[in-house]
């Protein structure tokens, strides 16, 4: 591996940009446009590491050898439910009250694509997430503020206003959308390290003393 490396994100999602910057790698964005149609019998598990899997490889043609390209795709699991991004506010109120107060599941998959030898690793993130009882005032106010229409499942785990998650016991940043001490594993075994504690610049920006870290970077993850 060389300092010519240069990581590619195939997103264009500011929560993404935001995460993979913690690494101080070198990066560049490419947006890539796939199919996100859940396949017949398809898993939350297959169907997020195949559409990981696809945005990485949708932008291969526009990488150069040096790239390491990754690719991500969340999904918000309720039962055997995949909760995409809402079609209207309408929509967005509707999964709102169907996940308030709750647990589900959020499913990242990762894909890591090293151009130069055309190898490819996956990483799969599966995060519960408890939904606190907020009321139907408090849905209408957050569905007018626009901010769930481009989000799976129509919330921002993030979001300062609204705060919809009663707690959490897993990796917050694999809810915004890229769990990075999954992504920093992968890129390790790549010889691509991080110039930064990725764990403690994450736990620093969330506000949130992550339980799982040291287990996804030094043991077994869940």
């Amino acid at each position: 591996m060389t300092d010519k490396t240069i990581l590619l994100l195939a997103s264009n999602s500011p929560r993404r940009k935001q995460l993979l910057a913690l690494g101080n790698w070198n990066f560049n964005i490419t947006v890539s446009n796939v199919d996100e149609s859940q396949l017949a019998g398809e898993s939350p598990k297959d169907y997020v590491l195949r559409l990981a899997q696809a945005k990485a490889l949708a932008v291969v043609e526009k990488a150069d050898s040096e790239n390491i390209i990754i690719g991500s795709d969340t999904a918000v699991i309720d039962g055997d439910e995949i909760l995409g991004k809402p079609k209207d506010e309408e929509d967005a109120k509707r999964m709102l009250k169907q996940l308030r107060g709750r647990t589900h599941q959020v499913y990242t998959g990762v894909a890591i694509y090293r151009v130069r030898d055309r190898k490819m690793l996956t990483e799969l993130c599966v995060t519960d997430v408890p939904m606190r009882l907020y009321s139907d005032g408090e849905i209408t106010a957050y569905v007018q503020t626009g901010d769930p229409l481009d989000k799976a499942g129509s919330y921002a785990i993030q979001h300062p206003d609204f705060q919809p998650v009663e707690s959490m016991n897993g990796c917050y940043a694999s809810v915004m959308g890229l769990p990075m001490c999954h992504v920093t594993r992968s890129l390790q075994k790549l010889d691509h390290l991080p110039l930064e504690d990725v764990s403690i610049a994450c736990q620093t920006l969330l506000n949130y003393s992550c339980p799982v870290s040291d287990m996804i970077l030094y043991g077994e993850s869940k």
